[in-house]
């Protein structure tokens, strides 16, 4: 073979070997996420307008179960399987964190020109924290208010234009609106036996001045008594222990309770639902001018410690929060920032009702953050069951809460 035929030979590999390498230097970085959202919930949907950019990234989805989040996601990084991205429910942020498997973001956030902390309402942002550092970006937010039927306000003499604004104008106005004859209640809730329930009383505990590492504080005790003049009058119905926020908010729509705390989540079902005139309260507080709270739920994203690629993963992050004005038009949910302001919908009772709770989320505060929300959480439901079922006084029961908590705690 000649020099020649060499030369050709050689340039042809050469030639060979910089194509592939360049296709190699430009293959796509791929993340993983995990979320529980559908195919009409946000991250699909923010996956797909990411992908669509062709920037360089691109992200799988996988939809995991709300049940398996926590156990396969930390069996996923113990097991060095953990996916880049994940959406997880705000109290169980903390656990990640505390552990390890959260990556810290304070140093990418701090030099991110599209999040910004100042910009989102304290509570989802408290529930990222952990031992002062950002582990993770709120998602979307909610929280709950007082929804009540204007057209019973008016038929029992109560004045539509001003909803109880504190607890006993509450149980009052229950009183007056309750008809046992007719089957209406005066105010529907959810004491359920798990998450639901002290998602519902925490607030009322934390305006009563207690906290979950202080539940049975003298104000949080009134808050529980309260619960079981409502109950034990028949102000709700008794299988409000055993029933959650859906079939409570069902109860009021149907025109069986004057009254309900729920969620903005219940809006566009309020508006088909409800043949009547309805309005939507700040959650009353103790007394005049006192401190206001409200729970808070929904999820937050996080990137997983063991990622390969973070740089990328944040890039990811940027771009959803980018989209956060869009979040309610498109997909029904509040964001968790107070810099932007919910679209009109053309329907004046939602229009009016968001406001509300734009208002609400202000005072609105996360579920610890504790690692160990679980067994916060379950003491403080075995409180609430043992008192409105009238096997401990509500001072004894969370006295009993307390102490299972502090064991926690350690």
């Amino acid at each position: 073979m000649s020099f020649r035929k060499y030369a050709i030979i050689g340039a042809l590999a050469l030639a060979t070997s910089s194509f592939f390498g360049l296709n190699a230097q430009a293959e796509d970085v791929t993340l993983t996420l995990w979320s529980l959202d559908r195919d009409i919930q946000p991250a699909p949907n923010l996956i797909k307008e990411f992908n669509d950019q062709n920037n360089g990234i691109k992200i799988e989805y996988r939809q995991i179960q709300f049940d398996d989040v926590v156990t396969e996601a930390m069996r996923a990084f113990a097991s060095g399987q953990a996916p880049d991205i994940i959406a997880v429910d705000n109290p169980e942020h903390a656990l990640f964190s505390s552990r390890g498997a959260f990556l810290d973001l304070t140093d990418m956030i701090a030099k991110s020109s599209v999040v910004k902390p100042e910009n989102y309402f304290p509570g989802p942002l408290a529930s990222t924290m952990w031992d002062g550092k950002n582990f993770g970006i709120p998602k979307a937010t909610n929280t709950i208010a007082l929804y009540y039927n204007k057209d019973m306000f008016k038929a029992k003499g109560l004045d539509p234009a001003k909803p109880p604004q504190t607890w006993d104008e509450l149980v009052e106005a229950a009183r007056k609106l309750s008809d046992p004859a007719a089957n209406v209640y005066g105010l529907a809730f959810s004491a359920k036996g798990n998450e639901e329930g002290t998602f519902q009383f925490l607030p009322w505990a934390q305006m009563g001045g207690g906290s979950y590492d202080n539940i049975n504080a003298e104000g949080a005790a009134k808050a529980l008594e309260i619960w079981k003049t409502i109950i034990d009058e028949k102000l709700a119905s008794p299988d409000t222990l055993t029933r959650g926020q859906w079939d409570s908010t069902g109860t009021f729509n149907s025109g069986n309770a004057a009254m309900v705390i729920s969620g903005p989540w219940e809006l566009d079902r309020m508006v088909q639902e409800a043949k009547f005139d309805w309005g939507v309260a700040l959650l009353p507080v103790p007394h005049p001018g006192a401190e206001r709270s409200s729970a808070m739920g929904d999820f937050n994203w996080a990137i997983f410690a063991t990622t390969k690629h973070p740089e990328e993963a944040f890039k990811a992050l940027e771009y959803f929060v980018s989209q956060d004005d869009k979040l309610f038009q498109n997909f029904g949910q509040l964001p968790a920032r107070s810099d932007i302001s919910i679209p009109k919908t053309g329907q004046p009772l939602k229009d009016a009702a968001l406001e509300v709770f734009q208002e609400q989320m202000k005072y609105a505060k996360p579920r610890g953050p504790h690692p160990a929300w679980p067994k916060i959480s379950k003491a403080i439901q075995d409180a609430i069951q043992a008192a409105l079922t009238g096997q401990m006084s509500p001072k004894d029961a969370l006295d009993q809460a307390a102490e299972k908590i502090k064991g926690v705690l350690g």
